[in-house]
């Protein structure tokens, strides 16, 4: 009997701190993988004095046939580019990305996505999508470099 007591008592305090909000903790995924080129070569900047970080753009491509002869290989083939900025701030990956990485270049990236506001030269609220890259992979060298 007594050695059922603390576990009642255990199970009470349990359930009484979970249901507080503050002490709840969720796990959560925020994670972007991105296989592309590099669009521009990379830009260090530093702002207000904080850490530097290191900025460049990276295109992927979507390629999909559309048409009744899909499973025939006939029909348009269309393609959709779409453009991320990748901003890198820790500083070991920051600064070889803003050595090596270069335009052209064709990288696997992996990161976080990043939602922010901005205002631009005409004073005008922007929002902006950001990739935070964690990870950096080089998979050839600059396209301008093959011949």
């Amino acid at each position: 009997m007594l050695r059922r007591v603390p576990a009642q008592l255990l199970g009470q305090i349990v359930r009484h701190s979970s249901t507080d909000a503050s002490l709840i903790l969720e796990r959560s995924i925020n994670k972007v993988q991105l296989l592309g080129r590099v669009g521009q070569d990379p830009v260090m900047r530093q702002v207000d004095g904080r850490n530097p970080v290191t900025i460049f753009s990276m295109a992927t491509n979507e390629v999909w046939r559309s048409g009744e002869g899909e499973a025939t290989q006939t029909g348009d083939v269309s393609q959709k580019t779409t453009w991320h900025r990748i901003s890198v701030f820790k500083p070991g990956l920051r600064d070889v990305a803003y050595q090596y990485v270069k335009k052209g270049s064709r990288i696997l990236v992996e990161g976080k996505l990043d939602y922010g506001e901005y205002v631009d030269k005409n004073s005008v609220r922007r929002q902006a999508t950001t990739i935070i890259a964690d990870t950096i992979v080089f998979l050839s060298d600059n396209v301008r470099d093959r011949d």
